[in-house]
């Protein structure tokens, strides 16, 4: 294979590496977890009650950045449906694709600390960095034509700071967001990533781009959503700053574990990919609504993250042997936290079947995009509510911005 790395950019490695890592911490062989398979049937019990109240007819979207875009109760879709008027079904999803790139790649751990406020409603998490980006969008931030603000491109994108960003997320000393420099360096490495590949982002460097790409121009009409994925970490990977490498090819969330497997040069490498494949989830629906087909959706995987990963916590699916594990400051790099994201996605994976049968449902019927979203990240966030003040994660991890 002459792209080392391509291997690790594939959902099937994800799912192989991180079912090598529950068989090894199942065999006894972890040094920080163990698995109690009993309390997974309780979980899918919260995940459906959690589902049938977010949605008695159980019509679920995507778990989709799209569903931040509606926090409040605020049209927000519609209102930027008014702006885009006039425009082509290709030029909305231009348009629709250039804010899902720019509004996910900004969405990361926020903090407890920080809010978003718009017109007097108060928004925080990942709600309100949904909500922030947004505005910020329909304002013009990040074109650089002032005759066109409905756009993402490289030249305003290569010049975002700190101090932009600090404007569009309301950063003061008494609002503070986790890695803000982070994201800003993360913008600016977007714009010189979509500036070097002007045959897939055209001349102007724009994530929308990727709609001609994958779409052949329009001539497509059904896509594999692993594809989508394909060409995000394929297009986009030179963004990531994890410093995760293999023969100078950034890997991006990507990391070493023992127990990952594997042979050749990416033995031992476990990927996850949890933005890309945010990302890839959230751009699902802009092209669905320029008609295009998404096929194979289960293709891609659980995001192992603080609300999925943190409803296996604090359900004791997954027991942490030391104690005090909860109490420490981790890195997104030390072992346990890569184990912990492997038994997540290995076990969303198993989760899933457990909550279609209380739901009547079958697979096609409901991806796991829609258990995600149904499911088990609101289920997360409402055991993290009844745990603990302010609802936080059963977890620390030290966070610039790009992986959490």
């Amino acid at each position: 294979m002459s792209d080392p790395a391509a291997l690790l950019r594939s959902p099937a490695t994800i799912r192989e590496r991180c079912r090598h890592i529950l068989a090894a911490v199942e065999a006894g062989q972890s040094k920080y977890f163990t698995i109690h398979r009993s309390q997974l049937d309780e979980v899918a019990r919260r995940v459906e009650q959690v589902t049938r109240r977010q949605y008695p007819d159980l019509r679920i979207p995507y778990h989709s950045r799209w569903r931040h875009f509606e926090t409040g109760g605020v049209d927000r879709r519609g209102e930027l449906a008014l702006l885009l008027e006039g425009r082509d079904a290709a030029e909305q999803a231009q348009a629709h694709i250039d804010l899902t790139v720019m509004s996910v790649l900004l969405d990361a751990g926020a903090g407890p600390s920080w809010r978003f406020d718009e017109k007097g409603a108060e928004f925080t998490r990942s709600e309100g960095l949904g909500v922030a980006t947004f505005r910020a969008f329909v304002a013009g931030c990040f074109s650089s034509d002032p005759l066109d603000p409905l756009r993402v491109d490289a030249p305003a994108l290569q010049r975002v700071d700190d101090a932009l960003l600090a404007q569009v997320f309301q950063v003061r000393d008494d609002n503070p967001l986790v890695g803000l420099t982070g994201r800003a360096t993360l913008m600016r490495r977007l714009g010189d990533t979509l500036a070097s590949q002007p045959g897939v982002f055209g001349a102007d460097g724009r994530p929308g781009g990727l709609y001609d790409t994958l779409t052949q121009r329009g001539q497509l009409d059904r896509l594999p959503a692993p594809a989508v994925l394909q060409a995000v970490l394929d297009h986009l990977g030179p963004i990531w700053l994890t410093g995760s490498q293999l023969q100078g090819t950034p890997l991006g969330d990507c990391w070493p574990h023992p127990f990952a497997g594997g042979s050749g040069l990416t033995a031992g490498w476990v990927p996850f990919h949890k933005l890309s494949q945010w990302l890839t989830y959230s751009l699902l629906e802009p092209f669905e609504w320029a008609g295009v087909t998404l096929t194979d959706l289960d293709g891609l995987t659980g995001l192992p993250e603080y609300r999925n990963g943190g409803l296996l916590l604090d359900s004791r699916v997954i027991v942490p042997r030391d104690t005090s594990f909860a109490s420490r400051t981790h890195t997104a790099a030390d072992e346990a936290i890569v184990e912990w994201r492997a038994l997540t996605v290995a076990l969303v994976d198993e989760l899933a079947p457990l909550v279609r049968e209380r739901l009547h449902k079958k697979p096609e019927e409901m991806p796991l995009a829609c258990i995600l979203e149904g499911g088990t990240w609101a289920a997360g966030r409402e055991i993290a509510k009844s745990l603990r003040e302010g609802g936080s994660p059963p977890l620390k991890i030290e966070s610039d911005g790009t992986v959490f």
